[in-house]
């Protein structure tokens, strides 16, 4: 590498993790990979939970892998992540148990029990997000209810970046675009919203500083040094923490006729706008507002993403059948296209299930054949998201005004080339597909400019628009998409309205 100097930048995925190594040469970065580890939940019982010391033990050995590789010690270090899972600390700062994971079955059903409370609508109205049993809120509100040991004896709560930031410098921060994603901060007011707390019975005094991304923590603790390597410190930086903030940030040419797509495990789609959008055809649409690098706010709608096929492709693993995501996305450009539509938003697809199972039992209902090999399902798939993009990117403009022309995707959905030209061919826009290590880059960037070797993020933005070669998709011009996304709208729109009075019949 002929980089001047290095950062480290930790991204952390729920099915994967990252140590990367990113060098700045003064006008781009050099990305090279040290070190990446599997993530995934571990079932205990009947819970799910993050096993958070082996994924220190993991960082740990990423930063090994630099010291070998570098005389010196990086410029800063930053870690991204998921959003909405934290851990609990004691009085003397120690773990109170494994953080949970967000897919753990515990928070099933709260949003309805807290109704009363207070309901969806004015918990948007208070935080500017979506209601969903995933969210912080709901999670520590299950601890409540249960009278958990564990909420009662804690004294700090950390997300999940912010606790591996506090194993690295002792430090106790919650980052912006982190704490937006909990649903107890006040986008508005850029604060805690304490009048949420209290509605939902959770305790305020554990929910420490919120600091803006660029912000330095501090240096590495010299305990922590020698197990590393390292002879002399260097600074902790919270980045944007929320990894789709800082993968949003790494996206060349944003512009206000762009929409951005986070494409993975979960698809989050939407725009970068200068205040939260609380208006009720936001809530109404299912959008959320979610804090951004620059300290602005994205407007997006969160759905289930390529999780679905990816549990397909682990039951077929544990019968014997194991696939590249190669050979699915080949066979999914041979299968029948239009053959079978799911709802990708629908609650049963967010919890580890038989997904093929559930795949056939949406078909049954809807009257639609059951995709029955694996590139049938991945078409199946492929097509759904597709659609529910365009639903998406329909609404963005209806809610904002604007006229979104590109849809820039970043992350690894990028390298799926069957999804990116099926995205543009059903949302009749242009699809720019890269970078794939968005999240990567972005937390590069807000190093960067916390150290002062940018001026800020749009010097950082155009440093990534003069090497990001991103490949473009054009949608064909053919009728058959649109006439096909009626058919998905009516055949999913029943399916939509059927929930809902089942929901009804159970309140």
């Amino acid at each position: 590498m002929s980089a001047q100097l290095s950062f480290v930048a930790v991204d952390l995925g729920a099915s994967s993790g990252r140590v990367m190594d990113c060098g700045w040469d003064g006008s781009r970065f050099h990305l090279h990979e040290l070190h990446r580890f599997p993530n995934a939940g571990v079932r205990v019982g009947q819970s799910l939970y993050w096993d958070v010391l082996r994924i220190w033990s993991e960082i740990q050995l990423g930063l090994q892998k630099f010291r070998a590789a570098h005389t010196d010690a990086p410029a800063g270090i930053g870690i991204d992540a998921w959003g909405v899972d934290y851990a609990l600390l004691d009085e003397r700062d120690r773990l109170l148990g494994n953080p949970y994971c967000y897919r753990d079955a515990r928070t099933k059903g709260m949003p309805e029990r807290l109704s009363a409370a207070i309901g969806a609508h004015a918990l948007f109205q208070a935080t500017g997000v979506q209601t969903m049993e995933i969210n912080t809120a709901f999670q520590l509100a299950s601890m409540a209810a249960a009278q958990d040991c564990q909420l009662a004896d804690a004294h700090a709560l950390l997300m999940i970046p912010d606790l591996f930031q506090f194993f690295l410098c002792g430090e106790k921060r919650v980052e912006y675009t982190e704490a937006s994603t909990t649903q107890l901060y006040n986008l508005r007011a850029r604060r805690w919203s304490r009048e949420t707390m209290s509605a939902l019975g959770l305790p305020s005094h554990i929910f420490p500083e919120v600091v803006m991304p660029g912000s330095i923590l501090g240096d590495i603790r010299t305990n922590v040094r020698p197990d590393l390597g390292f002879t002399s410190g260097f600074p902790c930086i919270a980045v944007a923490s929320h990894d789709t903030a800082s993968a949003v940030a790494a996206i060349p040419d944003l512009n206000d006729s762009s929409a951005f797509l986070s494409s993975g495990t979960w698809s989050l789609m939407g725009l970068v706008v200068d205040e939260p959008n609380l208006s009720d055809a936001a809530f109404e649409g299912g959008f959320t507002n979610e804090g951004a690098a620059d300290g602005r706010v994205l407007l997006m709608k969160n759905m289930t993403g390529l999780w679905i096929l990816q549990e397909c492709m682990r039951a077929w693993e544990a019968a014997g059948q194991r696939y590249e995501w190669k050979d699915l996305v080949q066979a999914s450009e041979t299968a029948t296209p239009f053959r079978s539509f799911i709802d990708v938003a629908a609650p049963e697809f967010q919890s580890p299930a038989d997904m093929c199972a559930l795949i056939a039992q949406m078909c049954g209902r809807t009257g639609q054949p059951f995709p029955s090999t694996p590139g049938e399902v991945a078409r199946c798939v492929f097509e759904s998201l597709s659609f529910a993009y365009r639903e998406v990117a329909d609404e963005l403009e209806r809610i904002t005004g604007r006229t979104i022309e590109t849809i820039r995707v970043v992350g690894g959905g990028c390298l799926n080339r069957a999804l990116c030209q099926m995205t543009a061919d059903a949302c009749r826009r242009m699809v720019i597909a890269g970078p794939v290590e968005a999240a990567a880059l972005g937390n590069a960037m807000v190093q960067a400019v916390a150290t002062g070797h940018l001026s800020g993020m749009d010097e950082g933005r155009a440093a990534m628009a003069e090497f990001i070669e991103g490949r473009i998709y054009t949608p064909e011009k053919s009728r058959g998409w649109q006439n096909e996304f009626d058919r998905y709208k009516l055949m999913i729109g029943m399916e939509r309205a059927a929930r809902k009075l089942a929901m009804k019949a159970v309140s």
